[in-house]
This record gives structure tokens, sequence and C-alpha cells, in this order.
């Protein structure tokens, strides 16, 4: 028998569910977006990511009224790349949007090295921080 989960993702016995596929590191990453909005205007503006992942990141502190499933550009370190938006909500404290970015496999990430360092990182520390075992 499955998992029985309820509209808000938590499972009915109150834990929270991740069904993401990849980890996530959360950062604040000054980047460029560009793309149409949902007035057919163009846009080009600065932005910050958070939650970051190779196929994707969260986008805050936008300007432009997007909606699910808009493509839009992302220019991070002189690497660009196309995503799809897969959520969009108002921020509850200006009139900025976030939004949930899913990258084009076709692409590659722009970012891809910055999570590899952080990775590096986390395996250092984690295993200077090991105890040692003696034979």
């Amino acid at each position: 028998m499955g998992n029985l989960r309820s509209i808000n993702g938590r499972s009915i016995n109150g834990t929270s569910e991740d069904r993401r596929r990849e980890p996530r590191t959360d950062i604040d990453l000054g980047l460029t977006v560009w793309g149409v909005d949902t007035r057919g205007d163009r846009f080009l503006q600065e932005t910050r990511a958070r939650d970051i992942s190779l196929s994707g990141a969260l986008l805050v502190g936008l300007d432009a009224e997007l909606r699910s499933g808009d493509v839009i550009g992302i220019l991070y370190a002189g690497k660009k790349a196309r995503y799809r938006v897969v959520w969009v909500r108002h921020s509850g404290t200006s009139d900025k949007v976030q939004a949930a970015v899913h990258r084009f496999a076709a692409d590659e990430c722009p970012w891809k090295e910055l999570l590899a360092e952080e990775h590096k990182d986390r395996e250092t520390t984690a295993s200077s921080s090991a105890p040692e075992t003696s034979h």
C-alpha cells in the first residue's frame, strides 16, 4: 500500500515528504534573468537564486510577472541556460515575485562548478570531523 499524502505534501502521519531527485544547496546567488512576461513584454533584470541544484532553482525578487510553463533565460558567471517556470508566487512583503524553475536538459547548468565546489567542501569537512579509528 502506498503512502497517503494530503494536498500540502505532508504524509498522513505529519512528516514532510521531499520528492526532489537531487540535493539542493541553500545559497544567495546573484544572476541575470530575461524572457517575456505575461503581458508579452520583454524583460531583463538582476535577481537572486536560492535553493539551487543542477536542474533548478528558486528565484526571488523578480519584477516580471511570470506564469507556470513560461521559458526564461538565466545568465550566471558568463554561462547561459534556458529554464521552464514550474510555479510562481508573490512575496508577502512586496510586489516581488518568487519562481521555481527547472533547467532544459539540453542546456548545461550555469552553476555546475559552484555546486561541485560546495560538494567537495562538504566532503572535506565531513572527513576531517570524522573520528579516527585505531587498528
